[in-house]
C-alpha cells in the first residue's frame, strides 16, 4: 500500500496550465523546513466541463515534477469518484476520494445493520478517549441510527475501494469523503464510521468529514469558530483511538474539504495539529482558477476584457452555473455588481473586488464565489482563454505561488 506523508496539500488546477506555480509553493515551503507532499486532484465533473482527461492531470504533476526537479513523494487525486466513474482514473491516479455521500440516509440490509450494532456492542458506554475532557458515551441507539444512516455508505465506499484494488493493485492511496452531507458528523458517528470502514477492508489514509459551518467554495469560514476548535480536536482525538482500536493505516489523518481560503481556522487547525502531532489533508481546489483570474485581469489589455467576459456570461447564466455547487456557495445576487459596473472597471478595481482581501472594502466575497463557479465559461472561450494563461504566464503564476505559500502552506502547516 502506498503511504501517505504526514502533511499534504490538495491543488486542483482546472485548465492544467499552474503546475509549476503550485509546486513552487511547496518548494519554498521545504526551504523553510515545511515537509508538505503535493496531490493534484480534478473531478469527474471538472474534466466533464472543461474537456479534459485524467490522465491530463498527471502529465501535468509529472512535468512540474520534472521541470522544478522535485525529490519529493506526489500523486495525482482522482477526486469524487464512486463506483460509475473510478474506471477512467486507474491508469492517471495514485491516490482516490471515494465519495459516498450521495449514499448516506439509504439503509443497508437489516441482517447487515444487526451485526453492525452486534459487533459495536464493545464500544457501548463510556469509551475513554485520550484527548476528550470526558469519557465519549455510545449508546444502543446512537449505534443503531448512525448505522442506518451510514452503514450503506460505508458498504458502498468497500465496494468502489475493491474496484480499485482490482484494476490497480495495492500500489495507492484511499480517501473516504462524507462531507458533502446534510448535517456535521458527531465525534461518535466519526468513531463509528471509521469502524465500518474496517469492518470493510478499507485501509482508508484520510477521512473527509463534514465539519460544522460552512465550507463555501473559495471564502473564508461562516460559523461558530469555538464549536469547530472543539469539534476537530475531539475528531483528531477519534482518528488516532480508530488506529490503535481498529487497526486502520498509522497515517490516517482528517481531510478538510474546500479549504482554501478558510483564514479564520487556520491558526486553531495548525494549534491542534501540534497538540495532537497529527497529520491532515487540506484540499484547494478552485483557489489557483481565481488566482488565474486575478493574474488575468492584473495584466490588463487582453486579459482584462476576459476576466470581464467571463463575470458578464456568468452572470446571464447564474443558475445553471450555482446549482451544481448549491451546498457551498452562498451568493446574494442583490450584493453582485452589475455588469455594466464592471465593465467600466479598471484592472485594479476588479482585482480588488475578486482577491481575498477582507481589510479591502471593495473586496466582494459574493462577486468571488460567482467567479469560483464559473470556470465553464472560460473552458467555452477554448484556445483564447488559453491563449491568455500562456501570453501572462509569469504574472499568474506569481499570483498562484503567493497565494499557495503564504496564505495557506505557512499558515496551516508552518
Amino acid at each position: 500500500m502506498k503511504h501517505l506523508s504526514k502533511y499534504s496539500l490538495g491543488m486542483g488546477d482546472r485548465f492544467a496550465h499552474q503546475g509549476e506555480a503550485q509546486l513552487g509553493a511547496i518548494v519554498q515551503a521545504r526551504a523553510m523546513g515545511l515537509a508538505v507532499t503535493p496531490v493534484w486532484n480534478k473531478s469527474n465533473r471538472e474534466h466533464a466541463l472543461i474537456g479534459s482527461e485524467p490522465l491530463d492531470l498527471r502529465r501535468e504533476a509529472d512535468a512540474a515534477v520534472a521541470a522544478l526537479k522535485w525529490d519529493g513523494p506526489y500523486h495525482v487525486d482522482a477526486d469524487h469518484i464512486n463506483l460509475g466513474t473510478v474506471d477512467r482514473f486507474v491508469e492517471a491516479s495514485d491516490f482516490y476520494t471515494i465519495d459516498v455521500a450521495d449514499y448516506t440516509g439509504k439503509a443497508a440490509e437489516p441482517a447487515s445493520i444487526t451485526a453492525f450494532v452486534e459487533a459495536a456492542g464493545k464500544y457501548m458506554g463510556s469509551l475513554p478517549i485520550d484527548g476528550f475532557a470526558a469519557p465519549l458515551v455510545l449508546d444502543l441507539r446512537t449505534v443503531r441510527v448512525t448505522a442506518e444512516k451510514f452503514l450503506w455508505a460505508m458498504q458502498e465506499a468497500g465496494r468502489i475501494y475493491r474496484r480499485i484494488l482490482e484494476k490497480k493493485g495495492g500500489d495507492f492511496i484511499a480517501e473516504v469523503s462524507v462531507d458533502e452531507t446534510d448535517t456535521p458528523q458527531t465525534p461518535a458517528e466519526l468513531l463509528l464510521i471509521l469502524f465500518m470502514l474496517a469492518r470493510e477492508g478499507v485501509p482508508v489514509q484520510t477521512i473527509a468529514p463534514k465539519f460544522t459551518g460552512r465550507f463555501n467554495k473559495g471564502v473564508d469560514y461562516v460559523g461558530d469558530l469555538v464549536k469547530f476548535a472543539r469539534e476537530f480536536d475531539e475528531d483528531l482525538a477519534v482518528v488516532r483511538f480508530a488506529v490503535r482500536e481498529f487497526n486502520l493505516p498509522d497515517t490516517l489523518r482528517l481531510s478538510v474539504h474546500s479549504g482554501s481560503d478558510k483564514f479564520s481556522l487556520y491558526p486553531m487547525i495548525n494549534r491542534l495539529l501540534k497538540k495532537h502531532d497529527a497529520g491532515v489533508h487540506v484540499k484547494t481546489a478552485g483557489t489557483t482558477w481565481l488566482e488565474e483570474v486575478i493574474g488575468l485581469a492584473e495584466s490588463d489589455g487582453e486579459g482584462l476584457r476576459i476576466a470581464k467576459e467571463v463575470y458578464a456570461v456568468a452572470s446571464g447564466k447564474f443558475e445553471e452555473l450555482v446549482k451544481p455547487y448549491a451546498p457551498v456557495v452562498d451568493i446574494d445576487p442583490g450584493e453582485l455588481p452589475s455588469v455594466e459596473t464592471v465593465n467600466g472597471w479598471d484592472s485594479a478595481c476588479y482585482v480588488a473586488a475578486l482577491r481575498h482581501d477582507q481589510n479591502n472594502p471593495a473586496y466582494n466575497r459574493h462577486f468571488r464565489q460567482l467567479i469560483h463557479v464559473s470556470f465553464k465559461v472560460a473552458a467555452a472561450m477554448g484556445a483564447r482563454y488559453t491563449d491568455a494563461l500562456k501570453e501572462n504566464r509569469a504574472i499568474i503564476a506569481r499570483n498562484v505561488t503567493h497565494n499557495l505559500f503564504a496564505r495557506h502552506l505557512i499558515p496551516i502547516f508552518g
